[in-house]
């Protein structure tokens, strides 16, 4: 592995390279904070696709690609006398020793859940101790995510249940008021029912130490790769999916499980 001056070294070489590609290039030279939002976002989900393929050769690549957003971000506001990459940096350090008092500080944590206990309060404090503890749930993050981050922050407020257990009543409670909307055909409440219900299930998974968004990104790769391996056999029939009965997609479903 580097040592910290090679990594040093490397990373001053990337910010020689993006200072000459804004001086030259075309391309690096128009893009601002508005045009580079968009691939930013794009750039975060292939590093989380990589992570969960568990492929450390694209990680490397995909946290290049995320680590050159940043710094793009930090020229950009450099150019414009704002802040520059040092200011980032020096940021986050005294973020990190603010929110670590268990390390920098005289506070005792022997435990994650122990500095999990404190890490809410000591966030309200840092941004002026007025504001209130779902308020830092950014509005963008996606629904899954956003349930699972006001659920935690929930939690560390103290709003929880008192056993995991609990939970699983809530979510027969709220599966069954689906049932009613459904057979009282309110589109409405049908839909604010399936939310509830997944909201539930979302409390389930955090509960038990599951990352609901990871949970569901694994079924959605086994279905495409049992659905792809129906399709590859149709094709091998000679047949379209269309041209094939459920029974018949169920047999090489059933195949593909085995497999």
């Amino acid at each position: 592995m580097n040592t910290k001056e090679e990594k040093m070294q490397a990373f001053g070489r990337l910010l020689d390279l993006l200072d000459e590609l804004r001086e030259k290039c075309p391309w690096d030279k128009k893009q601002t904070n508005e045009s580079l939002r968009t691939n930013t976002i794009e750039e975060t989900y292939e590093l989380c696709e990589a992570i969960i393929k568990n492929e450390p050769s694209e990680i490397k690549k995909e946290l290049g690609d995320l680590l050159l957003h940043v710094i793009f971000y930090a020229k950009i506001a450099d150019e414009k006398g704002q802040f520059d990459i040092a200011d980032v940096c020096n940021t986050l350090c005294d973020k990190l020793i603010f929110r670590h008092p268990h390390v920098f500080g005289e506070v005792k944590a022997q435990t994650a859940g122990q500095v999990e206990q404190n890490w809410e309060q000591i966030k309200l404090i840092e941004k002026g101790g007025n504001r209130t503890v779902l308020e830092g749930v950014p509005a963008s993050l996606p629904s899954i995510a956003k349930a699972h981050r006001i659920q935690d922050k929930a939690r560390n407020a103290g709003f929880d249940w008192s056993q995991k257990e609990d939970v699983w009543p809530k979510v027969e409670e709220e599966l069954n008021e689906l049932k009613d909307e459904i057979h009282a055909m309110d589109k409405d409440n049908i839909e604010a029912e399936f939310g509830d219900l997944f909201f539930s299930l979302i409390n389930a998974a955090r509960l038990y130490k599951i990352d609901p968004d990871n949970a569901l990104e694994r079924t959605n790769q086994k279905f495409i790769r049992r659905f792809n391996y129906i399709e590859q056999k149709a094709k091998e029939n000679g047949k379209s999916l269309k041209e094939m009965t459920l029974d018949e997609m169920e047999v090489f479903w059933q195949e593909a499980k085995r497999i």
